[in-house]
């Protein structure tokens, strides 16, 4: 996915959908303009977007409007809540397995399915078995049907009786480590500037409105990848030194401290658009 791809995306999802899911193309060039896209760069992958079923796009005498599909808003929306409503609830000490045999011929469609398990938060226990430590079926049922691989597939809720802990077993299906140092480079980069505008905020200094949209929308842009590679696990499967929950907290605390004044920043922007 491109820089410029990527950007409308956190645009969209955590600004335009709430607004009625469409904005006219000179708001959209000027709040992308802010993250170094040119006009043209922003006319271009708007269009592509469109051509590829994630926008559509209406135009009303010389000017455009681009308004999500309903397929970018489920996108959008599943997103959110994996964001902001992550699961926290105790594990149950059952593991939940998907297995497939999915034919050669269909290759293609196993990739797409091992795309769909790994947002799921769905660990590989070997090459055509993967692991889940919630109990995913209704959200498994939909991903199958989806791809039309419910043949191929079936899905068992399980308690290991085998010899490996379940710390090992994690640390088999789950490169936490790796995330963990996601976690902490998020924690370095954003620790410092939350820790200045809070300061202001307190000490009765206004923050200015442009600013705030700007933090947010980098905050939201950099937090939004986090559900893509971390698997939502239980706290009693987490190592000691896990940084998850203190990133989490400081983006959700960050994220409320500039959320009103970049809001209002936004219905600035798009208030230029022309009346239709």
């Amino acid at each position: 996915m491109s820089h410029s791809q990527d950007l409308i995306f956190t645009l969209y999802g955590d600004y335009i959908r709430h607004r009625d899911g469409e904005a006219w193309t000179g708001s959209l060039i000027e709040l992308l303009g802010l993250f170094g896209l040119s006009e043209q760069a922003v006319r271009s992958t708007l269009s592509r977007m469109s051509q590829k079923g994630w926008l559509e796009s209406r135009r009303i005498g010389r000017y455009s409007f681009y308004s999500q599909t309903p397929r970018f808003l489920e996108l959008l929306e599943e997103g959110a809540r994996r964001i902001f409503q992550p699961r926290r609830d105790p594990w149950d000490g059952r593991w939940h397995l998907l297995i497939y045999t999915i034919p050669e011929s269909k290759r293609h469609l196993r990739r797409r399915l091992r795309e769909r398990l790994l947002w799921l938060g769905f660990g590989s226990l070997n090459q055509a078995t993967w692991i889940s430590t919630r109990d995913l079926r209704t959200e498994v049922e939909q991903v199958v049907d989806t791809l039309n691989v419910r043949p191929y597939v079936e899905f068992f809720t399980a308690e290991h009786q085998g010899f490996a802990s379940d710390e090992e077993i994690v640390a088999r299906c789950w490169n936490l480590e790796e995330l963990n140092d996601y976690y902490a480079d998020f924690i370095a980069n954003y620790e410092l500037p939350f820790q200045k505008y809070q300061a202001q905020s307190k000490a009765g200094n206004s923050l200015d409105p442009q600013e705030c949209f700007v933090q947010r929308f980098m905050l939201i842009h950099e937090f939004r990848f986090s559900p893509y590679v971390d698997p939502n696990l239980p706290l009693e499967l987490l190592p000691n030194d896990w940084l998850g929950e203190k990133a989490t907290r400081l983006f959700q605390q960050y994220h409320d401290l500039l959320v009103e004044r970049a809001e209002a920043f936004v219905d600035l922007v798009l208030a230029k658009a022309p009346q239709t």
